[in-house]
């Protein structure tokens, strides 16, 4: 397996791998598969990496196929960027399980660590999601609250739990 920042020759692998995420892990995301399904591909570049290095997306290959990803925004406010915002994580079932989740989640904080003024990565998980919420908390994330009815599911209303993790700076 190998971790690669994706690049716009990605999108096409990148776009089939999300609507896979959409559609196999619903409750997950705040966006359904039908919603991304007529982005166009110029949405699914800038998602990817954006021009201005507002966003960086990370893959994970086997054997020539994309079998998990995680992105990072980081914001262009002065206010608000000392923060991070991880976001799309998502690992295809059959390759849970072998650390591909753990290196997405070190990759994109090794990317953020190496941009100075970036001081906490940010990200949220829908309630019970276990797997998750041990993958988050092995990498040093903690929980600070979770926003009650935060997403309509198939099986009712959710909450995001809500974590940070505050980046090592020497």
């Amino acid at each position: 397996m190998q971790v690669t920042v994706l690049t716009p020759a990605d999108a096409a692998a990148y776009r089939e791998l999300m609507l896979e995420a959409y559609e196999q892990a619903p409750d997950a995301f705040t966006t359904t598969a039908a919603e991304r399904r007529v982005e166009p591909e110029a949405w699914w570049i800038k998602r990817i990496g954006s021009a201005e290095g507002l966003g960086t997306c990370f893959g994970a290959w086997q054997e020539g196929r994309l079998v998990g990803t995680v992105a990072i925004e980081y914001s262009a406010k002065p206010k608000t960027r000392h923060g991070a915002l991880i976001l799309g994580m998502y690992v295809q079932a059959a390759q849970r399980g072998r650390g591909v989740g753990l290196a997405l989640m070190q990759a994109a904080i090794a990317a953020a660590s190496a941009r100075p003024e970036v001081l906490a990565l940010n990200l949220t998980l829908t309630e019970g999601n276990e797997p998750a919420l041990r993958l988050y908390r092995s990498v040093g994330f903690v929980s600070w609250g979770t926003q009650p009815q935060a997403i309509r599911t198939d099986s009712g209303l959710k909450g995001k739990v809500h974590m940070s993790l505050a980046l090592a700076r020497g």
